[in-house]
């Protein structure tokens, strides 16, 4: 029985679609951006999440404080997270 509940948690996680992040397109990139200075923060590494949420984030952004965080937009650009990364 073990076997069995073994190879099906195997097939079913095998079966599940893999989500990637996504690069930003150039208005994407360019509206992105500007999100993220007006709260102070530049540089970082751009995606755009594929699980249809439609939520930018921005990994590790250097801050006017001088440290590191890790945003998230929604799709119009406004701030949902701001964490110290």
């Amino acid at each position: 029985m073990k076997s069995f509940a073994f190879a099906a948690c195997a097939v079913f996680a095998l079966s599940t679609p893999v989500f990637a992040d996504t690069p930003l397109s150039a208005e994407e990139t360019k509206s992105a951006t500007a999100a993220a200075a007006a709260w102070g923060c530049e540089g970082g590494k751009w995606e755009k999440e594929t699980e249809a949420t439609g939520v930018f984030e921005l990994d590790d952004a250097k801050c006017k404080d001088g440290r590191n965080y890790d945003l998230k937009f929604d799709k119009d650009f406004k701030l949902l997270v701001l964490s110290a990364d």
